[in-house]
């Protein structure tokens, strides 16, 4: 995807992956970094003078070690430099808003989240967006901010900025977030969609930083995923691609957002499962009712079965990307083990052998937060372009 991990060169994207590797740890050797990456210390040794020129990075003496530890020089230790305007994002989910303002690398100063029907009410959103994006600015005292990546919980056409799929925001569509929410802020703002963003977050700082190849499943209120092949974020033609949560699933018959019956997010969603876990625990309060509230054999059942449900439709994925992990992210993927378990035991059922026996099932590091967080990364990495 040129627009948001542009590699012109080999050199270049070797250079860019070291780059956020220093970036994702306080402080790096040299010798650490080829003993985490596997590139040859000359390799390393040339991409980083490049950075040390380029003033991205700096050079530091690392911490002596204890008594007894042995004497001599102490090895010197890489930090990026953090230098350059803020940077902000806002992840729109189905009943969230979530905005945050970082420094010039992504790094978290302020962040503000607010409850909002966000599939019906596109317009209230995006202005209580923009005022909560303004409140934090005036706190963080933000005169200035370098770039704005928003993510929305729906496929936005990537040829015509337009939202296309009624069927899945229906308050948004033929309206151009961008534009939209330039209008509203006054800056250039880049739209992706949200789970994209989550697989971003994942692939620079969280569980995906050893895995280029990889599915990021966002489980939540809705189920969507972001490809990550060969290192580059896969988007498809038209920016669609990873839009699982209306795969049809045979034989059942829970009505869908989009109309349909049997749908994948009809079945497996936050929704889905707090009606399941009220109706079978009515001495529970239902509309204080949260997935990780309740440690209980009915609860990991049906976690587990929510999980089994997934991992089918995943194993057909597995089959066709032969991905390295599946990472599991939204508040599904954060409500424990039970669900994951349920998503590695169809994956093991229903995937070829060869693929099921390579493919990690993995907790999204960063958890609800992946989206918010590749939303700054993203902005950081555009404004640093």
């Amino acid at each position: 995807m040129a627009e948001t991990y542009d590699s012109s060169s080999p050199r270049m994207r070797t250079r860019e992956d070291l780059y956020q590797l220093i970036r994702s740890r306080e402080q790096v050797t040299r010798a650490e970094l080829v003993e985490l990456t596997g590139m040859s210390r000359s390799t390393v040794n040339h991409a980083i003078g490049k950075l040390l020129t380029e003033g991205r990075v700096t050079e530091t003496d690392m911490q002596t070690k204890g008594p007894g530890s042995g004497s001599g020089r102490p090895a010197t230790g890489l930090k990026v430099v953090v230098s350059g305007a803020p940077v902000a994002a806002i992840d729109f989910g189905h009943n969230h808003i979530h905005v945050a303002i970082g420094d010039a690398l992504g790094g978290l100063l302020a962040e503000q989240r607010a409850r909002i029907n966000v599939d019906l009410r596109a317009n209230d959103a995006m202005d209580f967006a923009a005022e909560l994006l303004g409140k934090l600015r005036r706190e963080v005292g933000a005169d200035q901010l370098s770039a704005l990546v928003a993510g929305i919980p729906g496929p936005v056409d990537t040829k015509t900025g337009l939202v296309r799929s009624s069927t899945i925001l229906s308050s948004w569509v033929g309206l151009a977030p961008a534009q939209e929410l330039e209008r509203r802020t006054g800056l250039e703002v880049h739209v992706e969609n949200d789970a994209l963003l989550g697989a971003f977050g994942e692939r620079k700082a969280g569980a995906g930083r050893q895995h280029p190849t990889f599915l990021y499943i966002k489980a939540s209120h809705g189920i969507g995923a972001g490809l990550v092949l060969g290192g580059e974020l896969y988007k498809g033609v038209t920016g669609v691609a990873g839009e699982i949560g209306h795969t049809y699933l045979a034989g059942r018959t829970e009505l869908c957002r989009c109309g349909n019956r049997g749908c994948l997010e009809a079945v497996v969603s936050v929704q889905s499962l707090l009606e399941q876990v009220a109706h079978t625990h009515p001495t529970v309060d239902a509309d204080a009712l949260t997935l990780d509230a309740l440690d209980d054999t009915i609860t990991h059942r049906l976690l587990n079965e929510a999980g089994r449900i997934l991992g089918g439709v995943l194993a057909d994925l597995c089959n066709l990307l032969n991905p390295g992990a599946l990472i599991i992210g939204g508040e599904l993927g954060a409500a424990g083990t039970s669900l994951l378990e349920g998503v590695e035991a169809s994956v093991e059922r229903y995937a070829q052998p060869a693929t099921a026996a390579v493919v990690e099932i993995l907790p999204a590091a960063l958890g609800v937060r992946a989206e918010l967080t590749g939303g700054l990364l993203l902005a950081a990495f555009r404004s640093a372009r």
